[in-house]
């Protein structure tokens, strides 16, 4: 599996599988103590869209997208 290379990227692709297959999507943040890292991870069984990133300034972008990503699971269209 392949990590997407800016968080703009990651952004877009996780978006657009989610608004293609919403049923099937899954998404999953694995945070690692150790070092630091954060793994962001969106997949629907045919494809995976991962991030992982080691700066802490961009939490608040990670914290705004699973937000976003949780008010659409939610919604019902």
């Amino acid at each position: 599996m392949v990590y997407v290379k800016s968080w703009e990227d990651f952004e877009i692709a996780a978006e657009n599988m989610y608004m293609a297959n919403p049923c099937q999507c899954r998404f999953t943040m694995k945070y690692t103590h150790n070092r630091g890292a954060v793994q962001l991870k969106l997949t629907d069984n045919a494809k995976c869209v991962q991030y992982k990133t080691e700066v802490l300034s961009e939490l608040r972008r990670i914290e705004k997208f699973s937000g976003n990503l949780i008010q659409m699971m939610a919604s019902k269209e």
